[in-house]
């Protein structure tokens, strides 16, 4: 391994034995006394080989059993690989289970010392830091009750703020932030842009893709314990959201939404996609004479930030079909969902909906900090 590699992973296997009949009373211990247990193998990672450079922040993605956090232990030496090797060139840090050694009948400040000494740092240099660690984790009002009365947010935030204060050369970072707030998340990611301009080794699990796509500069992808894509983080990014989206479309038999009412029903259905257009179809159907017209809103993380009409000048009647062809060059790179409404033409009043379920990717660089549309250049400088 040459100096310039922080992480070598060579064709790393892990399988765990599984019995398949437990004892859960002595009772049992006795009745299958002289039976053999039979075992069942469980392969959690087959193969997985990858390099990390010295200042990567490396992105590890894959849906939820795929073996991403089976993967992390191993390089954290939580786990011994059943085949092949680790090679970790300098410190280590890892934030994959925050508060392990909190002692919850003490203190929030107690537990501040004690989990500084854990990871090596003696009284006095915790009481140095102890009042950013406070301030970062926004708990300066709780840190004399005693842990057991923190929430779950409350700890992980005092726990991640004490575990960015260890002095690595690699962190490892597994979804830490998924029961913070979402200003706690923005400070953390606030954290992860310093990471990156001190050049900090990270590897980073995440089912954030935005996340992937704004702090990674390399990526794989797990799937069934097997490292299946490795790369550019927006196109392993795709990857995961197409996995996703197909899982989404085997789980879902109908594109509908739950009626308002049996006597009006309005489904959409996305039939085609190039790089600039997605075609959208849309079949309605109502028993009363009145016009109506189809709304639909283009919709990014539960915000429209589009929306058209059919035209007032066609009204639509009885039953039908409609054909939309929206322009997706606009957008950003990431995912997106439509919602559609029925409503009556006269007064407006909403007869059907469907869910958001007729998704479709937009694929590309790294979005502008998570923006949906793409803005024009019309800087000016001096």
């Amino acid at each position: 391994m040459d100096q310039d590699t922080a992480i070598l992973v060579s064709d790393l296997r892990k399988e765990f034995v599984l019995p398949q009949h437990k004892h859960t009373s002595f009772k049992q211990v006795f009745v299958n006394l002289g039976k053999r247990n039979k075992k069942t193998k469980q392969r959690a990672l087959s193969g997985v080989s990858f390099e990390v450079k010295k200042g990567d922040f490396f992105g590890v993605v894959g849906r939820n059993g795929s073996g991403k956090s089976t993967l992390l232990k191993i390089l954290a030496g939580v786990y011994s690989p059943t085949v092949g090797s680790v090679s970790v060139n300098g410190s280590l840090t890892p934030f994959i289970e925050l508060g392990v050694g909190f002692n919850p009948e003490l203190s929030g400040r107690d537990n501040v010392f004690l989990n500084g000494a854990l990871l090596g740092f003696n009284r006095k240099e915790m009481s140095v830091m102890y009042q950013d660690i406070v301030e970062f984790a926004e708990l300066e009002k709780f840190m004399d009750q005693k842990l057991k009365n923190y929430s779950s947010g409350m700890q992980v935030r005092l726990a991640f703020s004490i575990s960015i204060r260890a002095k690595s050369d690699i962190l490892l970072l597994d979804e830490v932030l998924a029961v913070g707030d979402a200003a706690f998340q923005q400070k953390c990611y606030s954290h992860f842009e310093e990471l990156k301009r001190q050049k900090k080794t990270v590897v980073f699990v995440s089912h954030d893709m935005n996340a992937v796509r704004r702090f990674c500069n390399k990526a794989i992808y797990i799937d069934g314990g097997k490292l299946t894509h490795s790369g550019v983080p927006s196109e392993i990014a795709d990857v995961y959201v197409e996995d996703n989206m197909e899982s989404s479309r085997q789980n879902e038999a109908t594109q509908e939404g739950p009626e308002l009412s049996k006597k009006h029903k309005l489904t959409v259905k996305l039939s085609a996609q190039t790089n600039d257009t997605v075609t959208l179809h849309f079949s309605y159907k109502s028993e009363e004479k009145d016009k109506m017209y189809i709304g639909i809103s283009v919709i990014r993380e539960g915000i429209s930030i589009a929306e058209i009409n059919t035209s007032s000048g066609k009204p639509l009647k009885r039953s039908g079909r409609a054909t939309y062809s929206l322009d997706v060059s606009p957008l950003n790179a990431g995912v997106y969902s439509i919602g559609a409404g029925l409503f009556r033409s006269k007064n407006g009043e909403l007869l059907s909906v469907t869910k958001n379920k007729a998704q479709f990717i937009v694929k590309g660089s790294d979005p502008i900090r998570g923006a949906a549309l793409k803005l024009a250049d019309t800087w000016k400088y001096e």
